[in-house]
């Protein structure tokens, strides 16, 4: 009798409230009309609320084994906006009376929350209400989810824009200097020189095939820098033998013991060959500079249309949850993303790290 009486009251003070009916069906034109996380769902918080006559209502959306408060209405003011759900459990969120999942293709998506005022509970109906609005919100959530995951992707994928056009900028601008500061000084000194050996000729000829030897030298020097410029564009070696020789070549100017080890693998595109090598350096440079190893080990193979390498050593290593990466390790990341790849890091502190790098490839190119 208390319970009836407190809703006849609840029900003067709060006026009526929409039937079953009408509330799936608005909720279906809402659907109709757009997919958008800025409407759907805080209209379907509202259409819950209204058609349970709870006093608060509220859509929970699943992020791997939390649920997090995606919508409430009325606003939310418990300060709950996450909670953990091990082993699919979503009984014990604070303050709802009653909470029912959202699922789609039996995956739980979230789950909708309704909390009564005091001296109601939820009649048969509107638990049917309740369980059929969950049925058709799984699409809806579905659909959130994919729109969001979206969005996403494209505020990473400007973000890696961003970094490369950076990154590229600083590459030019280190050849840049390279250029002026090495080989075109180099160029300078023989063009200087050559003039001197010219006038020499008719003076002091003796002189003049001593300053021709030491010209040889330089020019052999000049030479030998135009080459390190062309390494760290495109590496010969890389264009002509291979990623295999190519990164065996620079493990033995490495600092410490690195030993290569590789499985059977053909030569592939010239962009995937230069992401696969640049960023193996880049994990060996980072290995000599950071970890204090007294080894690193490089493995590459290539199985089920996917090139991969791995860079291991046994350094002191880091928790990747507390170091920040360095732009190293972005560059080497968007480098990989840019080729459809991807890039994991496995780091232990005290117990070294490990770098996996894959690459979707398709049937081995043939050899040039």
């Amino acid at each position: 009798m208390r319970q009836r009486l407190q809703r006849i009251a609840n029900r003067l003070v709060y006026g009526e409230r929409a039937t079953p009916y009408e509330v799936l069906s608005r909720f279906s034109e809402q659907v109709a009309e757009t997919y958008s996380s800025d409407s759907v769902l805080p209209r379907m918080a509202e259409v819950l609320r209204e058609g349970t006559g709870a006093e608060a209502a509220a859509v929970w959306l699943r992020s791997g084994q939390e649920l997090r408060l995606a919508v409430s209405d009325p606003p939310s003011t418990n300060g709950v906006s996450s909670l953990r759900i091990p082993r699919e459990s979503f009984a014990n969120i604070p303050g709802a009376h009653r909470a029912t999942p959202v699922l789609h293709q039996d995956e739980m998506l979230g789950v909708l929350t309704v909390t009564k005022r005091r001296g109601e509970t939820l009649t048969p109906i509107e638990e049917k209400l309740l369980d059929d609005l969950a049925r058709q919100a799984g699409l809806v959530l579905r659909n959130v989810g994919l729109t969001t995951e979206l969005l996403q992707r494209l505020e990473d994928l400007r973000l890696s824009r961003q970094r490369l056009v950076k990154a590229q900028d600083d590459e030019r601008r280190r050849l840049e200097r390279n250029l002026h500061d090495g080989a075109q000084q180099n160029l300078v000194a023989l063009k200087v020189k050559l003039g001197l050996a010219q006038m020499m000729l008719d003076k002091d000829t003796e002189k003049a095939r001593t300053l021709i030897v030491q010209l040889k030298d330089d020019a052999d020097e000049a030479l030998e820098a135009l080459r390190d410029l062309a390494r760290g564009i495109y590496p010969p070696l890389l264009a002509d033998k291979g990623l295999v020789t190519a990164i065996e070549s620079q493990a033995r100017k490495a600092t410490l013991p690195v030993t290569v080890e590789s499985d059977p693998i053909g030569r592939y595109p010239q962009e995937t060959e230069a992401a696969a090598y640049f960023c193996v350096l880049e994990c060996l440079q980072n290995v000599q500079k950071y970890a204090a190893a007294s080894r690193a080990v490089v493995h590459l193979r290539e199985a089920d249309g996917e090139l991969s390498f791995e860079v291991r050593d046994d350094g002191r290593g880091f928790d990747p949850a507390i170091v920040k990466m360095g732009s190293g390790l972005n560059n080497m990341r968007d480098r990989l993303d840019a080729l459809g790849g991807n890039l994991e890091i496995v780091a232990v502190p005290g117990a070294g790290c490990t770098v996996r790098g894959t690459l979707k490839v398709s049937l081995p190119a043939a050899a040039v």
